[in-house]
């Protein structure tokens, strides 16, 4: 039976499973001495340009805990969004690595804003208060809004401005790039943000994420801060492997736009229920509803998803690269039959 409750359920895309098994061939030199990792950093580079630095390390949380850790001192504070993953996901592990303190400010759809941001800047220069340092940014958003470009630029110009840095959590990113049909590098570099978490557990691969730095003053001592902080794999290539894979003939732009494809197809078919309510603007892919929670359970005992907000009775569903039409149609069936009988 399909899940809905996340793209991290999904399984591995065939090319990447492929490209694992090629890469399995003989000896190479380990933690990234070899032809795959320079492969797929060139990779990166094509699409970025020649003037980044990128690590790859195991996970999304590794990603976006080294990241800061290496752009920010203990005494500075990281702006965020209150439900961003970095806040509410990742069990403190930011905090306890950089020692730095999360300041969330008020949001109701994933996205952060100036004006919200600048009320907290009072704190600067102050030694009692923790110095922002960084703005964190998601994209897609946790509830699977988009910022556009234009919105990106204004908070890295805001920013730079004011002697602060942009930290992007892409764990979704491709999907973000597919949602506005614009390049990686539009969205990213171009618009001003400083390092890039750059996902692909999500979209398609086995394991691994990349850290980019477009400011590479930035990353000087990461390769240190890779290593103490666990990250460094000694067997990089079966990473590497992957992300050459994923940005060769755009296979991370086709996983996304399925993926996000399959998101709006499910919103159309959930509409046609009048007792449910769609709390976002489905952008990428995840549909969040709210709907009886006697109708919650049921559908659970079938489907497996999670309730995002108990209170509201908010769920969230999630598509992925392999989910299929039929998949949604077999889902929405059932999700009408746990309405009719509540």
């Amino acid at each position: 039976m399909r899940s809905f409750a996340s793209d991290n359920n999904a399984r591995v895309h065939h090319e990447i499973l492929e490209a694992i098994i090629r890469a399995n061939d003989g000896d190479v030199i380990s933690y990234g001495d070899d032809v795959y990792t320079q492969r797929a950093i060139e990779k990166f580079k094509e699409i970025f340009g020649k003037d980044i630095d990128v690590y790859f390390v195991y996970n999304g949380t590794g990603a976006n805990v080294l990241a800061l850790t290496a752009i920010t001192k203990p005494f500075n504070a990281i702006i965020a969004s209150p439900m961003s993953h970095i806040n509410v996901d990742e069990c403190g592990a930011v905090e306890k690595s950089s020692g730095c303190k999360i300041i969330t400010v008020p949001s109701s759809d994933g996205k952060i804003r100036i004006d919200d941001i600048k009320k907290l800047l009072h704190a600067k220069g102050v030694e009692h208060h923790s110095q922002p340092k960084v703005i964190s940014i998601t994209q897609s958003t946790e509830v699977g809004t988009v910022y556009t470009v234009e919105e990106i630029k204004e908070i890295t110009k805001f920013a730079h401005e004011n002697d602060m840095y942009v930290h992007m959590d892409g764990a979704r990113i491709a999907n973000a790039a597919a949602s506005l049909n614009k390049s990686l590098r539009e969205i990213t570099k171009d618009a001003g943000v400083d390092v890039l978490s750059f996902g692909g557990t999500k979209n398609g691969m086995m394991f691994g994420e990349a850290v980019v730095f477009f400011n590479r003053e930035l990353s000087k001592d990461f390769k240190f801060v890779r290593k103490q902080g666990t990250q460094l794999h000694s067997k990089m290539r079966y990473i590497s492997a992957q992300f050459e894979a994923l940005l060769s003939n755009d296979l991370w732009l086709k996983n996304a736009k399925h993926a996000n494809e399959m998101a709006q197809y499910l919103e159309e078919k959930v509409k046609e229920i009048d007792e449910i309510k769609l709390t976002q603007r489905v952008e990428a892919n995840a549909v969040f509803a709210i709907m009886p929670r006697k109708a919650i359970e049921k559908l659970q005992e079938k489907y497996f998803f999670y309730i995002w907000d108990e209170e509201k009775d908010e769920v969230r569903w999630m598509t992925s690269f392999d989910t299929k039409k039929e998949d949604i149609d077999l889902f929405v069936e059932e999700i009408k039959r746990a309405m009719r009988d509540f």
